[in-house]
């Protein structure tokens, strides 16, 4: 989060370039500014013994899980520059994991136009959207379960929705999937979907994480 908004008021002052985040968490869960903690149907006890943070977090939407298994991603991008509206830049996000299990392993995802954000296979979630605008600029954004152990989605009502399912990647194909080769996968998809031509992907650990959150001003990302 704070290296999201470290990205964020670079790019809002236009000194850095659109980024896109892909990162795996801890266990963890968010609240968003429609969020209800009674939504979170484990006990204080429970998350302090094994760990589990909540934050309350600036997204859209209510509650989420992330955690190992699951790709998050957190575009830092310019509206304006992109030429894109609130509304078509989370159906953009929808269109990138729409090809790609419609073309990478023939799975019928689909979006619900005007009622639920996220992509659909039938009545199970798969990937989950949440983005904060700020001055124009995005932050937040998408979790996509590809490896994700499924019952902790049973310690919270996932976005506060109680007649629906998650699902995952390994749950559909019934076999286990390459989390790598699905980043990967997830990253040509959001360039090309986006439109980006010129790409420059940095890796980082937890620690140079931690050392570009303290020096970001020698970051560059051009």
């Amino acid at each position: 989060l704070q290296f999201q908004e470290l990205l964020l008021e670079k790019r809002q002052n236009n000194e850095i370039k659109d980024s896109l985040i892909l990162l795996e968490h801890n266990p963890v869960i968010t609240i968003g500014k429609r969020g209800e903690e009674s939504n979170i149907t484990i006990s204080k006890d429970f998350l302090e013994k094994n760990g589990i943070n909540v934050y309350e977090v600036s997204r859209g939407g209510d509650v989420t899980y992330h955690g190992p298994g699951q790709i998050v991603g957190y575009p830092v991008i310019d509206l304006k520059n992109l030429g894109r509206g609130i509304k078509d830049f989370v159906s953009a996000i929808e269109e990138v994991f729409i090809q790609l299990l419609n073309n990478e392993f023939n799975i019928p995802a689909e979006r619900e136009e005007g009622k639920y954000t996220g992509i659909w296979i039938g009545n199970s979630k798969i990937t989950a959207i949440g983005i904060a605008i700020k001055k124009w600029v995005s932050m937040h954004g998408f979790a996509f379960n590809i490896n994700t152990n499924l019952d902790h989605f049973k310690w919270i009502v996932p976005c506060g929705i109680t007649d629906r399912e998650v699902t995952s990647l390994d749950k559909l194909t019934g076999q286990h999937n390459d989390y790598e080769l699905l980043r990967k996968m997830t990253a040509e998809y959001f360039i090309k979907v986006f439109g980006y031509e010129k790409v420059t992907e940095i890796s980082m650990s937890e620690e140079e994480l931690q050392w570009q959150i303290e020096n970001l001003n020698g970051l560059k990302l051009d």
